[in-house]
């Protein structure tokens, strides 16, 4: 199976909430096309990314990194090497950034957003197409990298006290817990 052909099918089987059937239309969209879309050069329209929103193994708490260029706090993720899977692409991205080896929830996407990257070292403002999963961490070990300028774990209640991307925020909301511990898709 293609990247594309496996994007197509996680993306057939996801149900996004309200705030994210206009960022799956768009990367229907753009997925439709005949360009290298995953490529970290393709700047026009964009290019596809993979994240992970990464919960501790108590289930309590999110890892954030601090974004060395965007210098905000969001979750761990980035391009797509050649060869790589989206779920392979998010899961090296978070031990990359921050040492933490995460275990996929499901097989399937937890959010997709699509957002502007502004201009940067010679690189034009460009859209990623962002596509994320959930994974619990292994431990909560963490790594200083060069990938990022810091990692934390914070508190699911505490994510509004850090300047986080409102993405980030929106998508955290389906991960506050039901009256049972479990986490619901809200």
């Amino acid at each position: 199976m293609t990247l594309i052909s496996d994007l197509r099918s996680l993306l057939d089987a996801f149900t996004p909430g309200p705030g994210e059937v206009k960022s799956v239309e768009t990367v229907l969209d753009l997925i439709a096309r005949d360009d290298p879309v995953m490529s970290a050069d393709f700047y026009t329209p964009g290019h596809i990314t993979a994240s992970a929103f990464v919960l501790d193994p108590g289930r309590t708490r999110l890892l954030l990194v601090l974004h060395a260029k965007l210098r905000t706090w969001i979750q761990p993720g980035g391009h797509i090497d050649p060869g790589e899977d989206v779920l392979g692409a998010a899961i090296r991205e978070v031990e990359e950034e921050t040492g933490v080896i995460g275990i996929p929830v499901t097989d399937g996407i937890f959010d997709v957003d699509v957002h502007a990257i502004p201009a940067n070292g010679g690189r034009p403002e460009h859209t990623h197409y962002d596509i994320r999963f959930l994974l619990i961490a292994q431990d909560e070990q963490l790594v200083n990298t060069d990938e990022v300028l810091g990692a934390r774990w914070v508190a699911l209640d505490r994510l509004s006290d850090l300047v986080v991307d409102r993405s980030v925020l929106r998508a955290a909301k389906k991960l506050y817990p039901t009256h049972d511990g479990s986490f619901t898709d809200c």
